[in-house]
C-alpha cells in the first residue's frame, strides 16, 4: 500500500477533488489545510497579492491511500486531465507499513 501525498495551492482544491472523485481506483482522500513558507515564495508567479502580503501561501495537503500500482495512475490522471498537473504542486509517495480501522 502507498500513501500519495500532494500539496497544492488552496485554489486547486475543488478541481483536484472533482478529478479524484471520478477515479474508480481512488477509494477516498483527505484534505488538510497547510501553510507554505519559503524564501523562494517572492519569486513564485502563482502567488496572489494576498499571499505576498501575509508572507505565506495557503496550501492544501492531500493524502490518498492507494494500492501500490495505483499511485502512478493517479499522477498520470492529474497530469492528463489537468493539462500537465496542478501548477506549483508537489507530491511524494511513501510505503505504508500498516493500515486499518480503529
Amino acid at each position: 500500500m502507498k500513501n500519495l501525498i500532494i500539496i497544492i495551492h488552496k485554489n486547486g482544491q475543488e478541481t483536484l477533488s472533482d478529478l479524484l472523485r471520478t477515479l474508480d481506483f481512488v477509494p477516498g482522500f483527505t484534505f488538510t489545510k497547510v501553510e507554505g513558507h519559503s524564501s523562494h515564495s517572492e519569486r513564485d508567479h502563482l502567488l496572489s497579492a494576498r499571499d505576498k502580503v501575509v508572507g505565506y501561501v495557503p496550501r492544501v495537503r492531500v493524502d490518498i491511500l492507494l494500492e501500490n500500482q495505483d499511485a502512478d495512475r493517479v499522477l498520470d490522471a492529474i497530469r492528463t486531465s489537468l493539462n500537465g498537473g496542478l501548477g506549483g504542486g508537489v507530491y511524494w509517495c511513501v510505503d505504508v507499513e500498516k493500515s486499518g480501522r480503529l
